[in-house]
């Protein structure tokens, strides 16, 4: 058990914390790099936006396909081992599409060969990504922790877009994901030395002896019991399913603003530069009162500002949207976080965190491929307005549908909030 002095901590003065930290914005200023380079490389190439879609559903099917057992298998293993194995996978990925960029390949069929195994990674890492940190920090710093983590990977997400667009302006690929690759291996190397201090509650899930699929069900019917985690998470897949832009920014920069992908790049920080204001401004003075209407708003908000994107041709516009909009979703990823964190008990946090990390990488992923294809139908600007629109629709649903999550006042509460025959969803 750790001392209380250390559990007692914040969690900026916080060793363990810190080198979480520290590995997780290493990995992911790798993995940020990597998007942004795949996605104009696959655009360079192809110049449809078609294209754009598989980049997306190529990550996507692994991971619908892994998720659920890396979930189950994350209740039963080492958190911190399973990540480390799957940064080191996607490590792996960084070289492969290094090779293919040094050989000078031009068939985008490989590079997709590559994000179908980097999304096999990315199945094994979300899970024990998710659960693990309420594993190195108590649970009196837990709802500070998050802020502050949150705050720093949007930091790492701010760099890392505009780094990538000028490495591959200068390099191309061949540079770039010898970078990525880089932060990736760094990150696992530093992970390696977090201490784990709460991993006691992990071995009811480890001495379990039902089997994968009937683990499974329980954590399917934990959540269909609790309308505050099933709202939250399946507000933000729909919400970023139908609105999200990030899959339109290489046609924008290309067709609509022009800017090439030196411009990319700040298109994707501005984004992130509004999430890092935000997460600085939560970090301080951390949202604890009427969280579920003001989650509810922040979407709202996010749907407004990606409208406002769509209809610009103004540069400095897009990006200044672009950046509402970013500090709008890290409202709404603080608070979903928080949510469910605090209403998940420990052992079942793998599996809760695989089905959230579903509907996350739907939204993302499965996203992207609605975005593409989507503008390869209408056009990119009537494929973000109409996204746009159908963010704003589906938060007047939710708030609908999902009474008790709009009602929440406290993150503590929602431990405390009832099953769904106590708070009927439709109440």
């Amino acid at each position: 058990m750790p001392s209380t002095a250390s559990s007692s901590l914040p969690p900026l003065r916080d060793r363990a914390f810190v080198s979480f930290v520290l590995a997780r914005m290493l990995a992911m200023f790798g993995q940020q790099m990597q998007a942004v380079v795949v996605a104009w490389q696959v655009y360079d190439i192809t110049r449809d936006p078609l294209s754009l879609a598989y980049v997306g559903l190529a990550q996507f099917l692994p991971m619908m396909g892994l998720l659920i057992p890396a979930g189950d298998l994350s209740d039963r293993m080492s958190r911190k081992r399973q990540l480390g194995m799957s940064w080191l996978l996607a490590t792996v990925c960084s070289g492969l599409l290094w090779l293919i960029s040094e050989a000078g390949i031009h068939h985008v069929q490989w590079i997709y060969a590559v994000l179908v195994l980097f999304g096999c990674s990315r199945a094994f890492s979300g899970p024990a990504l998710q659960s693990l940190l309420p594993q190195i920090v108590a649970r009196e710093q837990l709802a500070k922790a998050l802020a502050t983590n949150s705050m720093l990977m949007r930091i790492s997400a701010i760099a890392a877009p505009v780094l990538g667009g000028l490495l591959y302006a200068l390099g191309g690929g061949v540079l770039t994901y010898a970078v990525c690759g880089l932060g990736l291996l760094l990150g696992a190397a530093l992970l390696s030395q977090v201490p784990v201090r709460f991993a006691a509650v992990q071995q009811r899930g480890a001495q379990d002896e039902s089997s994968m699929w009937q683990r499974f069900v329980q954590g399917v019917n934990f959540m269909r019991t609790r309308p505050i985690i099933l709202g939250t998470i399946s507000l933000d897949l729909f919400a970023v399913l139908l609105g999200g832009v990030v899959a339109l920014l290489p046609v924008y920069a290309h067709e609509v603003l022009q800017v090439g992908p030196q411009g990319l790049g700040l298109l994707r920080s501005s984004m992130a530069m509004g999430e890092v204001c935000m997460g600085l401004w939560l970090s301080a003075r951390p949202i604890n009162r009427h969280v579920g209407k003001v989650m509810f708003a922040a979407v709202a908000v996010f749907g407004l500002a990606n409208l406002v994107f769509a209809l610009s041709h103004w540069f400095v516009l897009s990006m200044l949207a672009l950046a509402l909009a970013g500090a709008a979703d890290m409202v709404s990823v603080y608070i979903r976080g928080a949510l469910v964190q605090f209403s998940t008990p420990d052992h079942m946090r793998g599996r809760v965190n695989a089905v959230n990390m579903l509907f996350i990488g739907s939204s993302n992923e499965l996203g992207e491929f609605r975005a593409g294809s989507s503008a390869s139908w209408f056009g990119a600007v009537p494929a973000a307005v109409l996204g746009s629109l159908c963010t704003l629709g589906v938060v007047g649903a939710w708030m609908t549908l999902f009474k008790p999550l709009r009602d929440v006042d406290r993150l503590e509460d929602a431990a405390r909030v009832g099953t769904g025959k106590d708070n009927p969803v439709n109440s």
